[in-house]
Formats: structure tokens, C-alpha cells, sequence
């Protein structure tokens, strides 16, 4: 379905191809479950780091995308600090709550790896840098291995 706007047909396209890629990484054919992780992980990250990178990653994502990531945001609140697994997990699930066991961290995994493929790898390795160690396993290995190197080239 067209809607004779290449910018809007443009970013519907873009969008699914995201929802696309998080349903193969969870293992689902189920779109709304995708969606609900996507908007859910979307808002943990841009909660966890600030108005200012928030802004450099609202850039880089399909318009569509974008409007979802800055939905009911109040970029006056601090960022969050969740420093430990579980209290970040415990952030993504407020907006999954019918959630199975084990269904946040999967969403987590699957939408940093997506998000990690899809925007520029500079800002996706200095995003995950912002996290502290015990909250960097969520992004896929690539980054955090560019993490590492570039932690270890500063030190």
C-alpha cells in the first residue's frame, strides 16, 4: 500500500524492515510482539542516556521510528541510572507487562542487536560505552568489543 509520499512510504518501508529483523531475532511471526519490544527497549535506552545523545540517536532512526522513540518522553526528567541487569530489565518490562519469563531480556538482546546494524556503528559503540559493564552484554558482541578497544586505546 502506497501513500503517494515517497518520504512516508520511505519510512513504513525502513520501519518493517527493523520489525522484520527483531521478529527473526525473537523467533516470532508475531509483529505486535516486535513492535512492543522495539517501542519498550526503544524508550529504556533513550531514558538512560540523556537528552543529548538521545537527540543523536532520534537522528538516525526512520522518521517513524523516531516518533515512536520520542513518545511521552519529558526530556527535562535526568537520565535513569540503572547500573545492574535486573534494575534495567525491570525498566523495559513497565511497558511489557504481560511479558513471559525471559521474553524483556530477549527483547532487549534483539533490539540493541537490530538497532546496532542499523545506525551508524560510532554512535551505537559510543552508546553502549555510556553503559556500565554489567549492562553491555545486551548489545551484540561487535560493539562490545569496539567498547573494549577503544576503552583499552583512551586508557
Amino acid at each position: 500500500m502506497s501513500t503517494g509520499l515517497d518520504t512516508f512510504d520511505k519510512t513504513v518501508q525502513e520501519s518493517n524492515l527493523w520489525l522484520k529483523d527483531i521478529m527473526e531475532r525473537l523467533d516470532t511471526k508475531d509483529r505486535h510482539h516486535a513492535y512492543s519490544s522495539l517501542r519498550a527497549v526503544l524508550h529504556a535506552l533513550r531514558d538512560r542516556i540523556g537528552p543529548e545523545s538521545a537527540a543523536h540517536l532520534g537522528a538516525q532512526l526512520p522518521m517513524l521510528l523516531r516518533g515512536l522513540f520520542y513518545e511521552g518522553w519529558d526530556p527535562t526528567h535526568k537520565p535513569t541510572k540503572e547500573r545492574h541487569e535486573e534494575d534495567f530489565l525491570a525498566h523495559i518490562a513497565l511497558e511489557l507487562p504481560r511479558a513471559a519469563e525471559g521474553e524483556v531480556e530477549q527483547g532487549a538482546l534483539a533490539v540493541l542487536d537490530v538497532l546496532s546494524k542499523h545506525i551508524d556503528r560510532g554512535a551505537a559503540i559510543k552508546i553502549a560505552g555510556m553503559f556500565p559493564q554489567d549492562l553491555r552484554k545486551f548489545w551484540p558482541a561487535f560493539i562490545r568489543e569496539a567498547v573494549k578497544g577503544r576503552q583499552q586505546g583512551a586508557a
